[in-house]
């Protein structure tokens, strides 16, 4: 869906979080696309524990960052996931026998009931000393969290 639908009914203004997100991936050197769209994580999640498992998290995941903010991909697709792996030189028969038997699902859902537990509603959130922050955030405002300065939760 367009990230007009997702935030549809909510106060955010589209655009200007985009311009933000775009300049915190510009100062942090990381690559960052003209998105438009939001795809459902829920297989990639499966596959980067797959991978984690195989010692490939890091790269997964870099990889993944790359295609979903960068690149724009369909990250929900499970082709897309596929080549993903092909590019890593990983295994893509054991990979498309992850997906199609979904064997990573239970250690997704018990990551996802735990993010919950925690009161994780979105990502990034930074949590420490009972305070949350929840979004892209200022240096400043980790910095405040870090340091216990009263931060709440934003």
């Amino acid at each position: 869906m367009t990230l007009e639908e997702l935030f549809a009914g909510r106060p955010v203004d589209v655009p200007k979080m985009l311009s933000r997100l775009r300049q915190v991936a510009a100062e942090e050197g990381l690559p960052f696309g003209d998105r438009k769209k939001t795809f459902n994580s829920r297989l990639a999640q499966e596959m980067g524990k797959w991978a984690e498992s195989k010692g490939e998290g890091e790269r997964f995941h870099d990889a993944m960052f790359r295609a979903y903010f960068a690149d724009g991909l369909n990250i929900g697709l499970v082709q897309v996931l596929l080549d993903l792996c092909k590019s890593l030189d990983l295994p893509v028969d054991e990979a498309e026998k992850v997906l199609e038997n979904r064997l990573f699902r239970d250690a997704v859902d018990q990551d996802w009931a735990r993010s919950r537990g925690a009161g994780v509603t979105a990502v990034p959130t930074f949590a420490m000393n009972g305070q949350m922050l929840v979004g892209a955030q200022p240096y400043e405002a980790l910095e405040k969290l870090v340091s216990g300065r009263g931060v709440g939760l934003l």
